[in-house]
């Protein structure tokens, strides 16, 4: 066999393994970014549970605060109901946080729901699955960097276009902020 057909051959395997490899950490990738995603989805179900509750308990208080409660509830069916993709989820999530900062900013005008044990407790899970939402969040995006950086990068974006790996959307989201600020006494 002569020397030049045994380095094209071993330059054609070097560069099948190559595809191989970067292919497998293209997919590895992506299925980290659907892992992820699934978990933000869990605690998104988890936040949209709740809020039903929320909204029963502020009716007892605040029954003449019918629009805020019914936005909530409207806002919770559309965030609900956003089938997955990423950027339609985001603008419907935001919605909703935004609706749930309104009740608990509606709360401050009625002490006796402020102190009531049911409501105080459904506060501290919204501040709970808030903090789980962002920790996925964080999780699911750092999984999207690194997908995006390869799918973009050369030479794995040859790769990334020959099977049809794209890029992914990050997932950004209000917070809620629920929690008090710390009052300082001089």
């Amino acid at each position: 066999m002569e020397p030049a057909l045994i380095v094209i051959a071993v330059f054609a395997f070097l560069v099948l393994l190559w595809f191989i490899g970067t292919y497998n950490g293209l997919v590895r990738l992506k299925n980290h970014c659907r892992e992820a995603w699934s978990d933000i989805d869990t605690e998104l179900k988890r936040r949209h549970d709740l809020i039903p509750n929320l909204v029963e308990t502020v009716k007892g208080y605040a029954a003449h605060e019918e629009r805020v409660l019914r936005q909530i509830t409207e806002s919770r069916a559309r965030a609900a109901a956003a089938d997955g993709r990423v950027r339609e989820l985001c603008a419907a999530e935001n919605e909703l946080v935004r609706g749930v900062v309104q009740v608990f900013a509606l709360a401050e005008g009625y002490p006796e729901l402020k102190a009531d044990a049911h409501f105080l407790e459904l506060q501290r899970e919204l501040v709970n699955t808030e903090d789980r939402i962002q920790a996925a969040r964080r999780f699911y995006n750092a999984n999207v960097r690194d997908l995006n950086n390869r799918v973009e990068m050369f030479p794995s974006s040859l790769v990334a276009g020959m099977v049809s790996i794209g890029r992914a959307e990050f997932f950004e989201v209000e917070s809620l902020s629920m929690r008090d600020v710390p009052g300082v006494a001089l």
